[in-house]
């Protein structure tokens, strides 16, 4: 059986900057020739709580570009692509479209983004996931909310409810992907889940369940009993907000 999740289109992306090519390209400088303040010291002196977002990033990318600093550059990045968070979530290709970016210094925005998934996975790992729920809401925020076309997830948990791990089961297009609940069920008995947390996307950013939504988390809930694994929630993820339809009543 397929059951559709359906969502509204996904509005106009944040505009990107056009690709520099590589013989355009700025020779990059040191962060501290243009910059009054030193955001390494301040960090050391005072802790990363005093530092912005834009100081954060530039002890990262440690240069900046001629006539830009790393602190402006970093701001200018985050500008461009929206909020930080996206600019975290972005492809390595949208990344080295961005002037001032070159493979360097999109490899170590990459990788932050990667440390802040596996970190936050690695707590699904060690802890009572319903004990902490919104440590769920935001692993599947951080997986699932900055994509464009929808995307399913299923967290498959152990009896303790520690996570096993995090596999897509459905990747559609701008409103809908395609679930298979019995191919949700086989990949539950072949890591020998006792429960599973389902999450998917809306990138129209409309976070109320449809009718799909419901019907799809209603089957899923019976073919899991089928074999004693237990749904534990369907959680809904946009890019301000994510929905547990077991806390609606849903489940």
């Amino acid at each position: 059986m397929t059951t559709n999740l359906r969502a509204g289109r996904n509005p106009s992306s944040a505009s990107r900057l056009p690709a520099a090519s590589a013989a355009k390209r700025p020779a990059e400088i040191p962060a501290s020739s243009s910059a009054p303040e030193r955001p390494r010291e301040r960090l050391l002196a005072h802790g990363p709580q005093v530092l912005t977002s834009a100081e954060l990033l530039a002890i990262i990318l440690r240069t900046g570009i001629k006539g830009c600093n790393a602190v402006a550059l970093s701001h200018r990045l985050i500008q461009h692509c929206g909020s930080l968070r996206e600019l975290l979530a972005a492809e390595a290709a949208t990344l080295l479209a961005l002037p001032g970016l070159g493979h360097a210094k999109a490899c170590e925005i990459l990788a932050i983004s990667e440390l802040s998934r596996r970190a936050l996975e690695e707590s699904l790992r060690n802890g009572e996931t319903l004990d902490k729920p919104q440590r769920v809401k935001q692993y599947c925020a951080a997986r699932l909310a900055h994509l464009e076309i929808e995307h399913c997830v299923a967290l498959f948990l152990d009896n303790r409810l520690r996570l096993i791990t995090c596999d897509e089961v459905s990747k559609g297009t701008l409103s809908q992907a395609s679930v298979y609940p019995r191919e949700i069920v086989k990949a539950a008995l072949r890591h020998h889940a006792a429960a599973i947390i389902l999450a998917h996307n809306h990138p129209s950013g409309l976070a109320e369940p449809s009718q799909s939504d419901i019907a799809l988390t209603h089957h899923l809930r019976k073919a899991l009993a089928l074999v004693d694994i237990r749904l534990l929630d369907h959680l809904i993820v946009t890019r301000n907000v994510t929905v547990s339809l077991a806390e609606q009543g849903v489940l």
